[in-house]
């Protein structure tokens, strides 16, 4: 079992979870590649929307990759992005904040935002823990 974080906005977060799917990398294929059955999935949202949210700085989704490739599913209007199936378990979200020092990708680091903007990077699953007692959910 492999961890993970996305990184999107609230509003989107709560899409793929009420339809059991994730996307990463604004629908690109990549990164869903990487995940297989089985994986563990932590969405974090900088902002509520993905232009000009207000900030949430939090993590607001967990969940578990299930099997199958990504698919390609369209939105419309010409965008059709990647997806792929995940069980997505009840939580409630947990600011960043009061875990930065226990996190082993944001610890001691001053600008702990920038790893953020990779979109999608593989975690530790200490810190995964962490996360997953933060989100309420025993792993």
């Amino acid at each position: 079992m492999r961890c993970w974080i996305g990184v999107a906005s609230r509003d989107h977060v709560k899409r793929g979870v009420a339809g059991g799917f994730c996307q990463t990398d604004h629908g690109k294929a990549w990164a869903l590649k990487k995940m297989q059955a089985g994986d563990r999935l932590v969405y974090y949202s900088p902002r509520t929307a993905i232009h000009d949210g207000d900030p949430v700085q939090a993590f607001t989704a967990i969940g578990e990759i299930l099997s199958g490739e990504p698919y390609a599913f369209d939105m419309g209007d010409g965008f059709v992005p990647y997806r792929k199936d995940v069980k997505f378990f009840p939580a409630e979200e947990a600011p960043i904040r009061p875990l930065l020092e226990r996190l082993s990708f944001t610890s001691g680091q001053k600008s702990w935002g920038y790893v953020f903007r990779r979109g999608f990077f593989e975690i530790t699953a200490e810190d995964h823990a962490v996360i997953a007692a933060a989100l309420g959910i025993a792993q």
